[in-house]
């Protein structure tokens, strides 16, 4: 990561940035300010991820117990906050479809996470041209 990053501070709700950061030209500091909206939104779909491979987990350890049981289980469902009297194969089918939605969405988050973080490399190249020392001349 680029030192200079770290330079902002947050303040009333919106970014202020300091003198050194300020004396650099618009476009530089454009890209500064991109890179760390890049860097909020990759923490925000990384968090999104964590908590959809959290219920992937879940669904799968609700359906490795469901198929330790008897047909003739008695099968008790959260809606809400009351538990409900239901088929073992309702259930089932329900979990089956929610892993197949879940293990659908994060294969969109993973794309997303690739694509940002294909975007962050990319800026923080171009960052790393931008503050670059100029080389006097001979």
């Amino acid at each position: 990561m680029l030192s200079l990053e770290k330079k902002y501070v947050r303040g009333y709700g919106r970014i202020k940035m300091s003198n050194e950061v300020s004396r650099l030209p618009p476009q530089v500091q454009q890209r500064l300010l991109r890179l760390q909206q890049l860097q909020q939104t990759l923490q925000s779909v990384l968090t999104q991820k964590q908590q959809l491979e959290l219920g992937l987990t879940e669904t799968e350890q609700a359906l490795n117990e469901l198929e330790k049981l008897t047909k003739q289980a008695v099968i008790y469902k959260s809606v809400g906050s009351l538990l409900v009297k239901a088929k073992k194969t309702k259930v089932t089918k329900e979990l089956k479809e929610q892993r197949e939605l879940l293990n659908m969405r994060i294969s969109v988050i993973d794309k997303q996470e690739k694509r940002l973080r294909t975007q962050l490399k990319d800026l923080q190249t171009k960052l790393q041209q931008d503050l670059r020392p100029v080389s006097p001349p001979p």
